[in-house]
């Protein structure tokens, strides 16, 4: 079989489909998985034995409406038997049928249940229905290879660096004289979903500092392209030369890969590089804010997930719409370090045992 996978947009959801490619290869051993998915999309999934083929949403077409005819055409050439739908979108959906596969399998929402030929439902409550009970996407996403007969799969998630991100990885650390990843916690405050999700800059730089000065530990903070300059005044005001950033090297999602992959515990936003820390079994605590933490959860036993309770929260909102951000502000450096302190005592108990 030649089965078409819409893979999910945001780098976190790629990386929370994971489970469900495993399942779906393990169910199709010998058919052709061939993933639709944006270019950055790819770096996350690269590595990973699951897709044999590539159908990207190039950038290069100048209309959207040409970058849509481009995929559709190379999906019909794909001869696809069946497509999973693990995005929500009508405009996937419309592909899925336009592509003349016989099967086609996804969340019957935002109406295009009829392009469906296995629907599946969201989980809803209340008395007429319309609103959805919270589910892990990492569940939600599995429900969608069960629905082709695939067997139960483990939640757990799976990522790979490749040869050239470990060697731009091995760059940074000889660049700033690093310790081995065992003696270097991660920090990442990024959130492309929006402003809300962010732990201020000066919480971060303050929880560097005291993992150099009271734990004597190097801290690394990463960060994308449009948050370097958050990277920058995280080191500047921590103010230790044994905590140092990303900020100006050739970032790549690569490279982040294979500093979380090495390194020995992270602090992060609920962002992508989360569910890095979570697929390379690296310990991690996640600071939540406007963010309701059913919808992402991992089922990790090595995420601590941290959030300060607030009247108005889980809004859910890419901004605060009360312009105080509480849910994070209140959220403490003491409380952030004290799980920090426990993640990495409890590592050293088990490594002694």
């Amino acid at each position: 079989m030649n089965i078409g996978v819409f893979v999910p947009n945001w780098i976190g959801d790629a990386a929370m489909c994971t489970p469900t490619l495993r399942a779906l290869s393990r169910r199709f051993p010998d058919g052709n998985l061939v993933g639709i998915m944006r270019p950055y999309v790819v770096d996350v999934l690269a590595g990973t034995p699951w897709l044999r083929e590539s159908i990207i949403f190039h950038h290069r077409a100048s209309h959207r409406s040409e970058r849509t005819w481009q995929v559709l055409r190379r999906m019909r050439h794909a001869q696809l038997d069946a497509v999973v739908l693990l995005t929500n979108s009508m405009r996937s959906a419309a592909l899925a049928w336009a592509s003349g596969a016989g099967t086609r399998v996804g969340y019957a929402r935002y109406g295009r249940g009829p392009l469906l030929t296995h629907r599946l439902y969201c989980p809803r409550t209340g008395s007429l229905g319309l609103r959805r009970l919270p589910w892990p996407e990492i569940d939600a996403y599995l429900q969608v290879a069960y629905a082709l007969g695939c067997e139960p799969e483990s939640p757990r998630l799976e990522l790979a660096t490749l040869p050239e991100d470990e060697r731009a990885a091995d760059a940074v650390w000889e660049k700033w004289n690093l310790p081995p990843g065992d003696q270097v916690v991660l920090l990442n405050s990024s959130g492309a979903y929006g402003a809300s999700k962010l732990w201020p800059s000066e919480y971060f730089a303050e929880l560097a500092a005291r993992l150099a000065s009271r734990r004597g530990l190097a801290v690394l903070v990463v960060c994308g392209p449009n948050e370097r300059d958050v990277a920058r005044r995280i080191v500047r005001l921590a103010n230790h030369t044994r905590v140092v950033s990303l900020a100006d090297e050739p970032i790549s999602i690569g490279l982040t890969k294979a500093c979380v992959r090495r390194s020995r515990l992270m602090v992060t936003t609920d962002s992508g590089p989360r569910f890095f820390a979570v697929a390379f079994d690296v310990p991690v605590i996640t600071l939540f804010g406007p963010t309701d933490v059913a919808w992402t959860r991992t089922h990790s036993p090595r995420e601590v997930c941290l959030n300060h309770d607030v009247p108005c929260g889980p809004c859910g909102k890419r901004k605060c719409p009360l312009s105080h951000h509480d849910c994070m502000r209140q959220l403490s450096v003491d409380r952030v370090f004290e799980a920090v302190k426990q993640q990495l005592d409890h590592r050293r108990v088990v490594e002694a045992a």
